[in-house]
């Protein structure tokens, strides 16, 4: 089995998790194969061009053209550090959310995280003075905000959940989240303050989605039952053979009729001679069959 067979068959059986970090390493390679050959092309506006495509825009008048980038922006890395990071941290905390929700809420999560994320971006850049001049130019990008959401909701769903780091030991995972949310976002928020104001948006719908599950309600179901709506509807349908019967003519029916006659005819004239003991089991269901006529 070649490596390409291997990643397919691994993508095909792996857990939802596994196709979440494909698919964000998927779009990192496209990205970085379109960056080569336009380089190669000496186009570098172009590569500018295309990654615009994928990040979501601060500014609602470009957003209303391209509304996809509010799901494109939450798969697309452009830095390895960037991606290696929002990776590792996916993988650690998805493995221990997939130990009490299924893959349906995790995707969920991380796609309502992002889309929280997105929001939060867009509507301080549109309100708050300070970003005023930056409004047009500014795009966001990455998975950061979408595992926040992840991370953020299994730590406060199971804060007593204990990890043993490297060098510290035991370590609840509420404690391990709030290191790394703060880290990453409030530290120097002004260093790509659209991003780490992402990761609030991811945040506050993890800590959202923990909190309502705790009361029994999933805010998740009605989105996922829509994914699985829209995916049904490009699913190919199963083709549906039609047989088409060849009708019986006049003919060939009378003639039909007649056997089945003669047929009774004969079993009748064998009970009249040998009784109806004689009759074999096929004979006898001829006869149970003409007398529901």
């Amino acid at each position: 089995m070649s490596i390409i067979d291997e990643i397919k068959d691994s993508f095909k059986k792996g857990s939802t998790l596994t196709r979440l970090i494909y698919f964000n390493l998927a779009v990192f390679v496209l990205v970085n194969l379109v960056e080569i050959i336009f380089y190669l092309a000496n186009s570098h506006g172009g590569y500018s061009q295309f990654l615009i495509q994928l990040a979501v825009p601060a500014d609602l008048s470009i957003l209303a053209r391209k509304p996809w980038t509010l799901i494109t922006y939450m798969f697309t890395h452009k830095g390895f550090i960037h991606l290696l990071f929002n990776l590792l941290w996916l993988f650690w905390f998805g493995k221990v959310f997939l130990e009490y929700f299924d893959g349906k809420k995790l995707v969920g999560v991380y796609l309502l995280g992002g889309l929280s994320g997105a929001i939060f971006y867009i509507a301080a850049f549109n309100l708050l003075p300070v970003f005023t001049n930056d409004i047009g130019l500014s795009i966001a990008l990455g998975a950061s905000a979408s595992v926040t959401a992840v991370s953020i909701a299994i730590a406060v769903y199971v804060p007593n959940y204990n990890w043993n780091l490297m060098f510290i030991g035991r370590v609840k995972i509420i404690y391990v989240a709030i290191a790394v949310f703060f880290l990453s976002t409030l530290i120097e928020i002004s260093d790509n303050a659209g991003g780490k104001i992402a990761h609030i948006g991811g945040a506050v719908f993890g800590y959202f989605y923990a909190y309502r599950y705790k009361q029994g309600k999933d805010i998740t179901r009605g989105f996922n039952r829509f994914l699985e709506n829209l995916f049904a509807f490009f699913r190919p349908k199963p083709k549906i053979r039609v047989a088409y019967k060849k009708s019986e003519t006049d003919l060939d029916y009378n003639k039909r009729k007649g056997d089945e006659q003669k047929n009774v005819d004969r079993i009748l004239d064998k009970i009249a001679k040998s009784g109806y003991s004689s009759l074999s089991a096929s004979e006898k269901e001829v006869l149970f069959r003409q007398s529901k006529k």
